[in-house]
């Protein structure tokens, strides 16, 4: 199994909000061509902003062997729902966005996504 590492900055600097520049994600690929298997692996925070990152990863791994059964791995990644939802869209469309690739070559990716936290069990006042 061939892997590969790829580290991303997250998001460009944008006017007013500072806190984007320091958010990064990191990528790991872990690819058998003879299975036509992929993983990618994310961990850190995928936001709106960082997902490009993202996406450009998961469409080199695509385009390396036509068929790849492609698993994107994000739970162990801090993933804004947003961005959560974009990832279910091209899972269930199979095809990345336009920008990312104009082409729109088939890609199977399956998500992997982040256990959500159970809220709160709210307590109700017995009455006596």
């Amino acid at each position: 199994m061939k892997q590969a590492i790829a580290k991303a900055a997250a998001s460009q600097p944008m006017p007013g909000r500072p806190y984007l520049m320091n958010s990064k994600i990191h990528l790991v690929v872990r690819i058998d061509l003879d299975h036509a298997t992929a993983v990618v692996i994310a961990k850190g925070h995928v936001t709106v902003h960082s997902i490009n990152a993202l996406y450009v990863v998961v469409k080199r791994a695509n385009s390396l062997k036509e068929g790849l059964d492609l698993k994107l791995d994000v739970t162990g990644a801090r993933v804004d729902q947003e961005a959560l939802d974009m990832l279910h869209t091209a899972s269930e469309t199979h095809h990345l966005p336009p920008r990312i690739d104009p082409q729109q070559a088939p890609c199977t990716i399956s998500v992997l996504a982040p256990r959500r936290e159970a809220a709160p069990a709210r307590r109700t006042p017995i009455a006596a």
